[in-house]
């Protein structure tokens, strides 16, 4: 077996070798220690996809604990079901296809499997990008906070705010953490949900828990933001 023991890996099927490479790149910087393979394009190198890219990426991908696929259009889709057709049985159980937005879906994945989210967990986390986040603000509001939770009101500090790797190195410490944490309303956990409220330096930033557990995790999320996450 390939792949990163212990943590499920990740498969980027794209008709463009250059995207799916370029994908890798990107959620590389969010959770540079996942396991990212690109299956793009065709054997030639053309535009297409390829059973025998994308069965060599599952291999690569597969640790034991899970693969997920992530396709960019319809036929890739087909390329990788018909590659799971002659997979054994047995790692064709641990090998999932998700329906959701190549891009943000496959990010979200990554910091997902990245800190140690089970198969069920990263297809989730990747699912939850088959919808556009609704902006700070809008749509249905959190569920209020039981009187007596923990808050802590913090300001964001570093130059460029809650960007994509501040995010991913908030969301990571958000998962190590068993109690619910939100941020503004929003799941600390949710890769997509903190990244949508497009928080920038000075955004004022409310971390809260309802669990009575949830103080250690509150003050370090808190204590994060404040240190500006290594930025200048």
């Amino acid at each position: 077996m390939a792949g990163t023991p212990g943590k499920v890996g990740l498969v980027f099927v794209s008709h463009s070798a250059k995207i799916a490479d370029g994908l890798i790149e990107l959620a590389g910087q969010m959770a540079s220690g996942a396991t990212l393979v690109a299956a793009g394009g065709t054997d030639e190198g053309g535009i297409g996809t390829s059973f025998e890219k994308v069965s060599a990426a599952i291999a690569e991908a597969d640790s034991g604990s899970g693969v997920v696929v992530l396709c960019d259009l319809g036929s890739a889709i087909l390329t990788a079901e018909t590659a799971l057709d002659f997979l054994d049985d047995e790692v064709r159980e641990r090998v999932r296809i998700v329906d959701a937005p190549l891009v943000e879906g496959g990010v979200a994945a990554a910091v997902a499997a990245e800190t140690g989210g089970d198969l069920a967990g990263v297809v989730a986390a990747a699912e939850s990008a088959a919808g556009a986040p609704a902006p700070a603000g809008a749509g249905p509001e959190a569920e209020p906070r039981a009187s007596g939770g923990l808050t802590r009101t913090v300001t964001i500090v570093n130059k460029d705010g809650l960007h994509a790797r501040p995010a991913a190195e908030f969301v990571k410490l958000a998962g190590t953490f068993p109690v619910k944490v939100t941020v503004n309303g929003k799941d600390a956990k949710s890769l997509l949900g903190i990244m949508s409220m497009g928080l920038t330096r000075g955004s004022t930033v409310e971390v809260a828990s309802d669990d009575p557990a949830g103080e250690e995790a509150v003050n370090a999320l808190a204590d994060l933001i404040e240190s500006g996450f290594g930025e200048a």
